[in-house]
């Protein structure tokens, strides 16, 4: 009597369990693009609001342009770290990927922007109008948090859209209110709309 012949060939199972996880991982990945980055932190933001607004008062204090650049220059580098430090503890918390997917797609969406206005901050201050210099990071931040903040919460390009604002504000307003629009934009706008996100989405 001939043995009945196996449904499937040998081979077929391991085949097909390969095929299955290469379809796993193909739907992981496009879901990864398509999703979007929810480790923003917002007790972050409200962190380099407060450290903006520190930066604001010292600032204001300072004889020349130099000096007045370099204390904003270092408050960048500061938020940068803030920022950095409570995204990848939020991102932790929710075992969400920092650089891949919508976390990758928010950091390039808001590098040209930040590279922009380091070009013309040198640009300005060589062209001896510094007064322009706070707008145009204001203006061209909000243009960062908006094109990197579409992959985000929604409420973020919407506080991008709010910088943008008080950017543009701040370039037809006297150049000796400068400070004064930094400390609203960098510092009280990053703490109204971090205490929102921490409250909506938590971190």
């Amino acid at each position: 009597m001939v043995a009945p012949r196996p449904l499937f060939p040998d081979d077929e199972p391991p085949a097909l369990h390969a095929r299955a996880v290469d379809n796993l991982a193909f739907i992981r990945e496009t879901m990864e693009r398509a999703g979007s980055f929810t480790a923003v932190s917002g007790w972050g933001e409200a962190a380099v609001g407060v450290s903006a607004i520190c930066a604001a008062v010292i600032a204001g204090y300072q004889r020349s342009v130099e000096m007045w650049l370099l204390v904003w220059t270092a408050e960048a580098l500061l938020s940068l770290l803030l920022v950095g430090w409570s995204i990848g503890r939020t991102a932790r918390a929710a075992n969400v990927p920092m650089l891949s997917g919508p976390g990758r797609n928010c950091i390039l969406g808001f590098s040209p922007p930040a590279f922009v206005a380091a070009v013309l901050t040198g640009v300005l201050y060589r062209a001896g109008v510094p007064g322009l210099i706070p707008g145009m990071w204001l203006m061209l931040y909000g243009t960062g948090v908006v094109t990197g903040g579409t992959f985000t919460v929604k409420i973020v390009p919407v506080m991008g859209v709010c910088f943008m604002a008080v950017g543009a504000l701040a370039l037809v307003a006297p150049v000796a209110w400068g400070g004064w629009f930094m400390a609203a934009g960098f510092g009280l706008l990053h703490i109204i709309f971090g205490v929102v996100i921490a409250r909506r989405y938590g971190g």
